[in-house]
């Protein structure tokens, strides 16, 4: 039914703006006809469940004319997993109506630009209960100032003025024995007694609750010097951010329009003007005005552009490009598959799986399992090269990471938390990377390993350099967060590996990690779960990677584990055995070297003298 109205004369556009104080929707028709306008509560996508989305976009269409594309600007919003998530709500409350969806700061700039066409570059700078400064060029680079949250950043939100007014006033009543006009005004809005009071009101409150107290500090600055002060150096911060985000993108003035939107710049006209004041002065020939159209109106050029394009929401194996929030990431290089990859085919003796007697199944599952050190011995020499080039990276100062989703990711972290207690290393030599977080440890995150952006930005996070090296573990060898990780890796010089079980990969110039192992395992008794053979093989490759590099470290004598960290009962009894065993030396001589020496087992060791063996 909505799709039909595309052949209409005149077709509805639905743009919705949701913030973290409340949600506008405009549904806008082409002619003379005024718009439906629609407010409705909060909606901060970090802050709602999937449920609570789909109950408020339904309350919106319930007031709204059926529309012919929608476009959504929504706060928290941060990656193409987020957008999907969206996108998936809005499919069931608008099935088969093209959709947009983004961070409410590309809502806000959709706004501006339908006021303001001939800028070359246009930086956002939002100021409400939170802050941010956002800004894009005409060839669509981007570029992000700030939007961290109360608790890391917000500077020259309402919040952060109101907070920083508050702290001001405490240091002044603690100086001088006077509690200022705005702490006054602040015991009355809030119906406290006194300063104290104050200590229980904040534990308590929200962000919303202390940026409501913002524009008491504004009316109380005219009169109240630590007011004033704080509104001048709130000014100074968010001009010094947009003057960042400007300069990010190359710009120094000229063709440079600062946007101001956001309650407390829009509704504070003399901190609007200081800080144009500050920003016309650091880069002249830049324009800063106000923004004319409330935000909603940019989610609606946003419904326009989704119903030109024909947009659909992208199904899972969709790769279609990811959506303007991700777009200051490169495109991950992912190999082409000229087959079915071996993981995803059925076994064909398995297909009775759900039949077979329990000890026919597991003689089965034994079997297949049996056929994996064959394969793997058959890639000995490549392993055995990805074991050199790792231990050349560790003992020239580098770091090994591995990156995966789902099972591969969890194998990664786990065989990287093995490492400081195995080999006493620090937990910063060896990392795991898994797609999601550390909530994927224990659950599935929807969408996590199709995001390679966020791949991309997690090396980004770590620092990998230079003396790096990055091993992606992705059963299929193609999971786009994999990828967007070894992409990143080697655009900032790190070594690369890919492990993965599908020998059909085509990989594009330049793009070839220097390490491949594409091992064919053939298809898993349970059709493409890979945590069974492909998990198992990763285990078996990871185990001889780290053990061996570590064993060219030094780490090892003979078999022994001479530098494991003994931080429990069991590893003291086998640190002891060990100091014994290569010294000769009696249980009491090893504890007390053991603990002469902090426990530190190749220190005690070296102290008692090793056995010539």
């Amino acid at each position: 039914m909505p799709l039909a109205q595309s052949g209409a004369a005149s077709p509805t556009f639905l743009g919705i703006e949701c913030g973290g104080t409340h949600t506008v929707a405009l549904a806008v028709t082409a002619g003379d006809s005024p718009p439906t306008r629609v407010e409705a509560g909060p909606c901060n996508l970090r802050l709602v469940s999937d449920e609570v989305l789909h109950s408020h976009f339904a309350g919106i269409a319930a007031l709204v004319p059926s529309p012919a594309a929608v476009g959504v600007g929504m706060a928290g919003v941060r990656d193409r997993a987020d957008c999907r998530r969206v996108e998936a709500v809005l499919g069931r409350i608008w099935p088969g109506v093209p959709s947009s969806v983004d961070h409410d700061l590309e809502s806000a700039l959709a706004a501006a630009e339908s006021t303001n066409d001939d800028a070359s570059v246009r930086v956002i700078i939002l100021s409400g209960t939170g802050s941010c400064c956002y800004g894009t060029t005409g060839d669509g680079k981007t570029a992000k100032v700030g939007g961290w949250g109360h608790q890391l950043g917000d500077r020259g939100s309402g919040y952060d003025i109101a907070h920083r007014a508050l702290r001001a006033a405490a240091h002044h009543f603690d100086h001088t024995g006077r509690w200022p006009h705005y702490g006054s005004l602040v015991l009355q809005r809030l119906l406290l007694n006194e300063p104290n009071d104050l200590i229980a009101w904040l534990q308590q409150a929200g962000k919303a609750d202390v940026a409501a107290l913002a524009p008491l500090v504004f009316s109380a600055a005219s009169s109240d010097p630590v007011a004033r002060r704080v509104v001048g150096e709130s000014a100074d911060l968010l001009a010094d951010d947009a003057a960042a985000c400007a300069r990010r993108l190359g710009s120094r003035g000229p063709g440079l329009s600062f946007v101001l939107a956001g309650s407390v710049l829009l509704k504070q006209p003399g901190f609007a003007n200081a800080i144009a004041r500050r920003l016309k002065e650091s880069l002249p020939g830049s324009r800063v005005e106000p923004l004319r159209r409330e935000s909603a109106w940019g989610a609606v050029v946003m419904a326009r552009r989704a119903f030109s394009l024909g947009t659909r929401r992208p199904e899972p194996s969709d790769k279609s490009p990811a959506p303007a929030v991700a777009r200051d990431t490169p495109a991950a290089a992912i190999p082409v598959a000229t087959g079915i990859s071996p993981t995803e085919q059925r076994h064909p003796g398995s297909s009775h799986l759900d039949r077979l007697s329990l000890s026919a199944a597991v003689e089965l599952m034994l079997s297949e399992d049996a056929r994996i050190p064959p394969i793997l011995r058959a890639h000995s020499g490549k392993i055995a090269g990805l074991v050199r080039a790792v231990a050349t990276r560790l003992g020239s100062g580098g770091r090994l990471f591995y990156v995966g989703a789902g099972t591969s990711g969890r194998l990664g972290v786990l065989d990287a938390s093995e490492c400081p207690p195995t080999f006493r290393t620090s937990p910063e030599l060896v990392q795991g990377i898994i797609a999601g977080g550390a909530v994927a440890l224990h659950a599935a995150v929807e969408g996590a390993e199709d995001d390679s952006g966020a791949g991309a930005r997690a090396i980004d996070g770590r620092g990998v350099g230079r003396k790096d090296i990055v091993v992606g573990i992705a059963a299929s060898g193609r999971t786009p967060f994999v990828w967007g990780a070894l992409d990143a890796a080697r655009k900032r010089g790190a070594r690369t590996a890919l492990l993965a079980f599908n020998p059909h990969l085509r990989f594009q110039r330049g793009t070839r990690p220097d390490h491949v192992l594409a091992m064919d395992l053939g298809p898993e008794i349970l059709t493409g779960s890979t945590r069974l053979k492909a998990g198992t093989a990763t285990k078996l490759v990871l185990n001889i990677v780290t053990t061996l590099a570590m064993v060219r470290l030094g780490k090892v004598v003979g078999n022994l584990m001479v530098d494991l960290n003994p931080s429990n009962a069991k590893l003291r009894d086998r640190a002891a055995r060990i100091v014994m065993e290569l010294t000769g030396r009696s249980r009491p001589e090893a504890d007390a070297a053991l603990a002469e020496h902090r426990w530190i087992v190749a220190d005690a060791i070296r102290a008692l003298g090793r056995l010539e063996t």
